[in-house]
C-alpha cells in the first residue's frame, strides 16, 4: 500500500497551511455551514502582542521557541483575545513533535468548548496522519472516525486515501476497496488510489479486477519521476504475483516494463531471471542475473543473483563457469561478512550515532527533521537499508530531540547563573542607592510636609490677590524696590514743614505721577501675571504629587524589595534544582536511546549476516554437487538456490 509522499518536511508545510486556515477560521467563528470552507479564509488582526510573537516563531519554523512562549503566555493569561486559536496552535505544535495523545486531548477539549466543525475535522485528519506515520493503525482509525464532515479539497481525497491505507493495514481490504473505487476510476489522476485499489482487490480475492487496474497503471505514460516509480512498483507487484501463480510468460511481460535504473530495478531483474528459469530457459535468465550480480551488494536481490548466475551456468552444464562463480560468490559473501563485523564493531564504539549527528547537524528539534548524509565509518553503505527503515528513523528522531533538550537544559542552567548574578547586582545597587536618596531628601532641610505648607500659603496669597484684584501683589523685585523708594520719599516729604521751600510742591507732584505710573503698570500687567502665577502654582502642586508618589514608592520598595529579592532567589534555586534532576535524566535517556539505535542497526546487520551464512551454505552445497557431478554425472540433481 502506498500513500502520497507528504510526510516528513512536506507534512510540516501542510501543517503550517492547515494552521493558517485554522487560525483564520477560529478567529472568524463563521462555521454555520461546516461543509462549506472558504478557499481563502478571512484574515483577522492579532490583538495580543504575545500571541503575535508566538506566531512569528511558528511561521519561521522554530517550533520549540513557539510552544515554549505559547505555554508561558497561557500560564500568565496573556492571550485573552486568542484563547481558542492559541490552544489550536498548541495542538498543532504537539503534533509536530509526534505527541499525538497530548494533541488529541487538546482537540477534545476544544470540541467540548464548541470549536468550529471545520477546524475540528481538519485537526482530526492531521492527527490521523501522524498516527498512520507512526504505525498506530487502530488509533489512526479512531481519529478518522471523528471526522464528521467533508474536508475541503484536496484534503478530502487525501483523507479517503489515508482511510483506505489504514483499513488495508488492519486487514480490511474489502472496506478499502469500497473507499478507493469512487476516487480511483479507470484512468483517474490519483495514481496512489488506483495502485492501492488494485492491491486491495487482489488481497481481497478479486485477482482479475485488481490485476487489470495494476496492468493499466503499469502501461500508463507518467509525467514525472514519482509517477514512473509508482508504475515500476505496480509492474513488479504484477510480475511476482504472476510468478507465484506459475505464469512466467506474464511475469516477463510485466517485469520488462520496469526501468533498469529505477528503485525497483533490482527486484525486477531478479524476477525476470526467475521467470525465464521457470520457462526452462536458463540461458535467457543469465542476462538479467549477470547485470544484477554486479550491482550494490547491500541489496538482498544482488546477493541472491550471485547465487542465481552460477545456478544458471550449472543448468547449462557449464560446470567450470558455475564453479568459478560459486567460489567468487563464497569469497564475496565472506568479505561482506567481515565488512559487517567491522561495521558492527564501529557501531558498538558509538561511531554510528556520533557520525549521523556530526554529518547532519540540526539546531532545532521536531518530528519533521530528517538527515541525508551517511556517517563516516567503515562500510557505511551497509547501513543504508537500516537507516532508511522507519524504526531507525523514529528512534533517531527521539535521540536527536533528547540531544536538543540536553543542550537546551545546559543553556538554561547557564542562564540561571546569569540571573543569579543579575539578582546579586540588583540587591547591591538597591542597598547602596536607597540610603543615598533618602539622605539627599533629608539634607535639603525640608520635607514634603513643609513644602506642602509653603505651597498652601502661596495658594492662599494668590487667592487673596485675585479676590482684591491687587496688582501690587504680583510686583517683581524691581517694582517692589521702587515701591519701597516711593514710600521712603513719601515719608520724608511728610516730615518736612509745609511752605518752607517752593520746590516741595513740585516734588509732591512728581511723586504723585511716579506712583500713579507704577500703579497703572501693575494694574495693566495684572491679568498676565495672575495667569503665570496660577500656572506656576499648578506646576508646584503637580510636582508635590509626584514627589509624594516617589516617596511612597521608595517607602514601599524599602518594605517589599527585600522580599521580592528573596522570592527571585528562591525561584532560581528551585529551577536550578529541577534542572539538576532533569539534566541527568535526559543524559541517561540519551544513552539508552543511543544503545537502542545501535541495537536496531546491529540486529539488522546480524540478519544480513544470517542471510550471508545461508547463501554461503547454499553456495558450498552447490559446489559440492558440482564436484559430485564431475565424478558421477547425474541429471537433475542440482537444487535451486
Amino acid at each position: 500500500m502506498r500513500q502520497r509522499s507528504r510526510f516528513s518536511p512536506g507534512l510540516a508545510a501542510a501543517l503550517a497551511v492547515f494552521m493558517a486556515g485554522v487560525l483564520a477560521l477560529a478567529g472568524a467563528r463563521a462555521a454555520d455551514d461546516p461543509d462549506k470552507v472558504p478557499a481563502d479564509p478571512p484574515r483577522h488582526p492579532v490583538l495580543d502582542p504575545h500571541y503575535g510573537d508566538v506566531l512569528f516563531e511558528f511561521y519561521q519554523g522554530r517550533y520549540f521557541p513557539a510552544i515554549t512562549k505559547l505555554e508561558v503566555s497561557q500560564h500568565f493569561d496573556r492571550m485573552q483575545h486568542h484563547a481558542d486559536e492559541a490552544e489550536i496552535l498548541r495542538g498543532g505544535l504537539l503534533l509536530s513533535y509526534g505527541l499525538h495523545k497530548q494533541a488529541a486531548e487538546v482537540f477534545e477539549a476544544l470540541l467540548a468548548r464548541g470549536a468550529p466543525p471545520s477546524v475540528r475535522d481538519r485537526a482530526w485528519y492531521f492527527l490521523a496522519k501522524i498516527r498512520y506515520q507512526r504505525g498506530l493503525m487502530p488509533e489512526a482509525s479512531q481519529a478518522l472516525a471523528r471526522i464528521e464532515h467533508r474536508l475541503p479539497d484536496p484534503l478530502e481525497d487525501d483523507r479517503r486515501l489515508l482511510q483506505a491505507n489504514v483499513l488495508m493495514a488492519l486487514g480490511d481490504n474489502a472496506g478499502a476497496s469500497k473507499i478507493l473505487t469512487p476516487i480511483a476510476g479507470p484512468r483517474g489522476e490519483d495514481l496512489y488510489a488506483r495502485y492501492n485499489l488494485g492491491v486491495a482487490l487482489i488481497r481481497g480475492g478479486d485477482v482479475g479486477h485488481g490485476t487489470t487496474i495494476l496492468d493499466d497503471l503499469g502501461r500508463q505514460s507518467m509525467p514525472d519521476e514519482e509517477g514512473r516509480a509508482l508504475r515500476d512498483k505496480a509492474n513488479v507487484a504484477l510480475g511476482f504475483a504472476a510468478l507465484k501463480a506459475n505464469k512466467p510468460q506474464d511475469a516477463r511481460t510485466y517485469l520488462q516494463r520496469v526501468r533498469l535504473e529505477g528503485i525497483d530495478a533490482d527486484a525486477a531483474l531478479l524476477g525476470f531471471g526467475w521467470a525465464a528459469d521457470a520457462m526452462n530457459q536458463p540461458k535467457l535468465a543469465l542476462v538479467p542475473w549477470v547485470e544484477l550480480a554486479g550491482r550494490d551488494k547491500t541489496d538482498a536481490s544482488v546477493l541472491e543473483a550471485q547465487l542465481a548466475v552460477p545456478y544458471a551456468y550449472a543448468e547449462l552444464h557449464a560446470d567450470a563457469q558455475a564453479l568459478q562463480r560459486y567460489e567468487n560468490a563464497i569469497a564475496n559473501f565472506e568479505t561482506e561478512d567481515a565488512n559487517i563485523d567491522a561495521t558492527i564493531a564501529a557501531i558498538r564504539a558509538g561511531k554510528l550515532v556520533e557520525g549521523l549527528m556530526g554529518r547532519n547537524p540540526d539546531q532545532d528539534m521536531g518530528w519533521f527533521q530528517t538527515f541525508r548524509d551517511l556517517p563516516l565509518m567503515p562500510h557505511a553503505r551497509l547501513l543504508t537499508p537500516v537507516i532508511a527503515g522507519n524504526e531507525f528513523q523514529e528512534a533517531f528522531k527521539n535521540y536527536r530531540d533528547l540531544q536538543f533538550l540536553s543542550h537546551n537544559l545546559a543553556d538554561w542552567h547557564d542562564n540561571l547563573g546569569v540571573f543569579g548574578d543579575m539578582l546579586a547586582t540588583r540587591r547591591q545597587a538597591f542597598a547602596e542607592r536607597l540610603p543615598k536618596i533618602r539622605a539627599m531628601g533629608q539634607a535639603s532641610g525640608q520635607n514634603i510636609a513643609q513644602l506642602q505648607q509653603r505651597s498652601d500659603d502661596n495658594a492662599a496669597a494668590l487667592k487673596q490677590a485675585e479676590d482684591t484684584q491687587d496688582g501690587a501683589a504680583f510686583a517683581d523685585a524691581n517694582e517692589r524696590a521702587l515701591q519701597d523708594r516711593l514710600q521712603r520719599v513719601t515719608d520724608t516729604l511728610a516730615k518736612l514743614p509745609p511752605d518752607t521751600d517752593p520746590s516741595l510742591a513740585e516734588a509732591h507732584d512728581r511723586l504723585r505721577r511716579v506712583a500713579g505710573a507704577l500703579a497703572w503698570q501693575l494694574a495693566h500687567e495684572y491679568p498676565a501675571r495672575d495667569w503665570t502665577a496660577r500656572k506656576g502654582q499648578k506646576q508646584t502642586e503637580d510636582a508635590l504629587v509626584d514627589a509624594r508618589a516617589r516617596d511612597e514608592h521608595l517607602a514601599q520598595a524599602q518594605r517589599d524589595e527585600p522580599a521580592r529579592f528573596e522570592d527571585f532567589a528562591r525561584r532560581i534555586a528551585e529551577l536550578d534544582a529541577r534542572l539538576g534532576i532533569l539534566a541527568p535524566r535526559v543524559v541517561a535517556l540519551s544513552t539508552e536511546q543511543q544503545a537502542a539505535l545501535n541495537e536496531i542497526a546491529v540486529t539488522e546487520l546480524k540478519a544480513q549476516k544470517e542471510r550471508l551464512a545461508a547463501y554461503t551454505a547454499q553456495a558450498r552445497y552447490a559446489v559440492a554437487q558440482l564436484y559430485d557431478r564431475a565424478t558421477e554425472p547425474k541429471e537433475g540433481d542440482h537444487a535451486k538456490p
